[in-house]
């Protein structure tokens, strides 16, 4: 059988256009994953989400320290690589701990916990005190006046303080 040269491919040629078509493919996939760089109110999303791991009390959008910076920075990075925001979050919580977070992740017990041990505080102070007030009233309604015999010291004592008057 006769076939024209032009369509004759060795697998060397074969081999060479998969390659192509391969790194085309994988080349475009990369640019496209990335996407469009995120905006500044898209980063401050998340960061607004999140506390500075070095300033106290200072969230990452509003600090003004380089490294805060960097995170910002770092956040943009990711959400251009199609992370979520709980991914996000999830990567600062693994390198920083929980403290970053600007919500507690269990709002619940978090709230709820405090609100339980001052109520339960206030209820064990108050039957403290009444308990404490309760039995001195009743013993001195209950308790004779003591019938025994006086010391001697006070009895002279008393005695001496008549005859002054």
């Amino acid at each position: 059988m006769y076939k024209p040269k032009l369509l004759q491919i060795t697998n060397y040629q074969l081999l060479v256009v998969i390659l192509l078509a391969l790194a085309i493919a994988l080349t475009t996939r990369a640019v496209s994953a990335q996407g469009p760089t995120p905006t500044d109110d898209e980063v401050n999303r998340v960061a607004k989400q999140l506390y500075c791991p070095v300033c106290e009390s200072t969230p990452l959008d509003a600090c003004p320290t380089e490294a805060c910076r960097q995170w910002r920075d770092l956040i943009r990075t990711m959400l251009a690589e199609g992370r979520s925001e709980e991914e996000i979050k999830q990567y600062f919580v693994e390198h920083y701990g929980v403290r970053v977070l600007a919500e507690p992740p269990n709002r619940l017990a978090t709230y709820l916990i405090p609100a339980i041990a001052i109520l339960l505080g206030a209820v064990l102070l108050f039957r403290g005190f009444h308990i404490w007030m309760k039995p001195s009233a009743t013993r001195a309604a209950t308790e004779p006046e003591q019938t025994s015999a006086p010391d001697p010291y006070i009895a002279r004592l008393e005695e001496e303080l008549k005859k002054q008057k």
